[in-house]
């Protein structure tokens, strides 16, 4: 009841705030100035955009390149986009992307749990500013949309140039950098859920010939959630400082800082099979996941000749999670509780030397590409569970589960050759990879994994801005942690490298006239030992199996006139399991839709008497999947609506303020979805209101 009065008082107040606030000018017709304040955030450092289009990055090839004339399929969501759609997750934010799956384990905030063509990214497919982001089981980094700049998808295996990575492809999130001017932000916001947060953005020259400049980001925030007793809290700082010593020479110092508390369970409880009842599993009184992080690096760039340039990007971070959990059970002919305590902490470094070399040979220029990478992983896990009460369980010693040791080092190549209209990639890798992985007792299992992994790619662009391109790919993916051949048992092995291949073919097409990218494409990805969480016995347990998957997509992001920005997607996807568990072979994978499609669009006039009213909404269209690898049941198909009101106070000679009203989920779409046979539920409607200053 609270969540539905306030979204429609806040929708009614700025509605009448806009009708009503319109100075009599504008009423009548006549021209009126609003503020000449037009600061944006993004610093176009290693991803190029505006508005809604990016425009070229480093998200598939580690050098600055055209992203029209890649031949591979690349998703990017914007600063733009971000800010227009108020996302509060990874997930949120690129909801609305092609090839992505969001809404698998429904409404959880603990995890960002995304699907990439059918695939997980979540454990090795995920990626801060070009280096891998390791997850541990449960200490799993989060990534808070206000530290980002945006989001590259890059779909297919990437093993060749990024070495470990999954395959559907991997996520890039790119962090916030520095600006050349002064750029003050202070942001707050409230919402349902009694929802209260102060955000604040600072960045600039420090010294007067602006070789030196800083940004410092955070937010606070306190909020709840519409289940009990699960917080959404958090408390981030994130700095950052680009030096340039020279000309040549420059050096970008990236850091942050966060304690967040979300609740400790998500479930409802099923009481039976493909069911989820209206029954939260969470014990208000025994319910935070408290969870600490920091990460601090570099990325230092040298000219060393107008030809050569020398990188090194460098990054080591800590994730501390402290796991409070509960869940129901059937005893007695009644429910009786259950409470869990798990801890664990994940530890990372990751290094990456590369030199980009420009050449020519006749006709043909060449930007070649060649590197090292080291990462350094490891985490360990601490778990107890009690049945007598809470209390109890809180005070019981926490026994170590596992945990796991990863040493990878790589080094790779890629010749990236144009010649007028022709686009040539090929690129290739080899990976070595140490793993020595500890069971409950301490005892410790050795592997060794090496692989080569490659891409070919080509590309012509016609005149008419039409670009049909093809690849083909390959991956090499160790995994974390261990798995199970039979989930009903607890014995468990370390997991098996994923390998896959993926062939592609598809065509990229600028309107003319217009700044826009459309991009289709139709894949086929060949994967051997994936690794998923089957939930099937009650407890999350990661298994092996074999998958194919077969699909198309077509995505547009545009520009399409100063006023009006539009993206939107098509998915339709098949993943076939070749080799699972016992009766699964030859159906199709849980929870991955067999086609889903979006769209978004904000219209925000720059003239006439609406100029400073910005009004945006969306639809997401989830199509029906199974409910289980059994294909014994299915889940709905569901349709999720989004609305966004921006009203810019410059209009009443209030300079650089902007009020913005989001609502997610307008039609409260709370109904339920299934994984590997465990239901869970959506979040249902929610509404934030910010009051924004630039200066």
């Amino acid at each position: 009841m609270y969540r539905s009065n306030f979204v429609r008082t806040s929708i009614s107040v700025l509605a009448v705030t806009a009708v009503i606030g319109l100075p009599a000018t504008a009423q009548e017709g006549q021209n009126y100035e609003l503020g000449t304040i037009q600061l944006e955030s993004e610093s176009d450092d290693t991803l190029q955009q505006d508005g809604y289009v990016a425009q070229g990055g480093r998200q598939a090839t580690k050098v600055d390149t055209e992203i029209r004339r890649i031949p591979q399929n690349i998703s990017v969501v914007t600063t733009d986009q971000i800010e227009d759609q108020q996302p509060r997750t990874l997930l949120d934010t690129v909801g609305y992307s092609s090839g992505t799956s969001v809404n698998n384990f429904g409404f959880d905030t603990r995890y960002d749990a995304l699907y990439l063509r059918g695939f997980p990214a979540y454990y090795t497919g995920l990626f801060r500013d070009g280096l891998r982001q390791y997850n541990g089981p449960s200490a799993w980094f989060r990534n808070d949309p206000y530290t980002y700049e945006g989001v590259a998808l890059l779909k297919g295996p990437a093993s060749s140039l990024y070495g470990v990575s999954g395959p559907g492809g991997l996520v890039n999130i790119v962090s916030k950098r520095p600006l050349d001017y002064k750029f003050r932000e202070l942001k707050f916001t409230t919402g349902t859920d009694d929802r209260a947060e102060v955000a604040f953005d600072f960045s600039g020259p420090i010294d007067e010939d602006g070789r030196l400049l800083y940004r410092l980001t955070g937010l606070w925030r306190d909020s709840g959630t519409p289940l009990p007793g699960y917080p959404d809290d958090k408390m981030l700082i994130a700095p950052s400082l680009t030096y340039n010593l020279s000309d040549r020479t420059r050096i970008t110092f990236l850091g942050e800082y966060s304690e967040a508390t979300v609740g400790g369970t998500a479930a409802y409880y099923n009481p039976s099979y493909g069911v989820a009842s209206e029954l939260y599993n969470g014990d208000p009184a025994y319910n935070d996941f408290e969870q600490t992080q920091w990460r601090a690096g570099y990325e230092i760039e040298h000219e060393l000749t107008n030809a050569i340039t020398l990188r090194q990007n460098l990054r080591y971070s800590e994730v501390d999670a402290d796991l409070e959990y509960s869940g129901f059970y059937a005893a007695g002919g009644g429910l009786a509780r259950y409470w869990g305590h798990y801890l664990e902490d994940m530890q990372q470094f990751s290094v990456d030397t590369m030199a980009e070399i420009d050449f020519s040979t006749g006709a043909v220029e060449h930007e070649m590409v060649a590197g090292v990478d080291y990462t350094q992983a490891s985490y360990d896990a601490y778990s107890a569970v009690g049945y007598v009460s809470a209390a109890a369980t809180a005070t019981m010693p926490v026994p170590y589960s596992g945990g796991q040791r990863n040493d990878q080092v790589g080094v790779y190549f890629h010749d990236q050759m144009t010649s007028g209209p022709w686009t040539v990639f090929a690129s290739g890798r080899y990976d070595w990879v140490d793993t020595k992985a500890y069971d409950a007792t301490g005892r410790p299992t050795n592997t060794s994994d090496e692989a080569f992994s490659g891409r070919i790619g080509v590309a012509y662009e016609f005149s008419n801005g039409l670009t049909p391109f093809a690849n083909y790919s390959t991956s090499f993916s160790p995994n974390v942690g261990r798995v199970f051949d039979d989930v009903t048992t607890n014995v468990s092995r370390p997991a098996e490298p994923t390998r896959a291949e993926q062939a592609e073919i598809g065509v990229k097409y600028v309107i003319p006239g217009t700044d826009s990218l459309i991009t289709a494409s139709l894949f086929d990805i060949q994967q051997e030992d994936g690794v998923v969480f089957d939930t099937s016995t009650g407890v999350n347990k990661q298994r092996q199996l074999d998958l194919h998957s077969q699909g198309f997509e077509i995505e547009a992001q545009a520009n399409l006139t100063k006023a009006l920005r539009v993206t939107g997607s098509f998915t339709k996807v098949e993943v076939e399991i070749e080799k699972g568990a016992a009766g699964t072979n030859g159906n199709d994978l849980s929870a991955i839709p067999e086609t889903s499609a979006s769209l978004w669009a904000f219209y925000e006039p720059t003239t006439g008497p609406l100029r400073g009213i910005g009004i945006g909404g969306g639809l997401r269209y989830v199509g029906p999947s199974w409910g289980d690898d059994q294909n014994s049941f299915r889940n709905s198909e569901r349709y999720f609506t989004d609305l966004s009101f921006t009203y810019d106070l410059a209009r009443h000679g209030i300079e650089g303020v902007q009020l913005q009203a989001n609502v997610k989920n307008l039609f409260d779409e709370d109904g339920q979805t299934c994984s590997a046979g465990t239901c869970y539920r959506y979040e249902g409607r929610t509404a934030t209101v910010s009051l924004r200053h630039r200066f």
